[in-house]
């Protein structure tokens, strides 16, 4: 069963409730704000844009490799007392 059919078999079921939870909803939110910026500076929607298989893979990879630097970065500032988690927020 996907994820879809999924969702619906609980939603009909009662098993979504009124309660929502903060975070989730927090990050549906920051999905629509990002989606809104793309949309804004490419000029379509990502259901829209047509690049190949082998060009989303290459954004992937270039994503994934930016999340590694931006884990040596933190690591770095964790190492040396320099964190802005540890000094509260700049």
């Amino acid at each position: 069963m996907n994820s879809l059919n999924k969702w619906h078999e609980m939603n009909e079921s009662g098993a979504f409730t009124k309660k929502q939870d903060p975070i989730v909803d927090n990050v549906i939110r920051q999905f629509q704000v990002r989606s809104a910026v793309g949309i804004k500076k490419y000029g379509k929607t990502l259901h829209e844009n047509e690049l190949s298989l082998d060009e989303w893979l290459e954004h992937l990879k270039q994503e994934l490799m930016d999340a590694v630097l931006y884990i040596e970065k933190t690591k770095d500032e964790l190492r040396t007392g320099k964190s802005s988690v540890q000094q509260g927020h700049k």
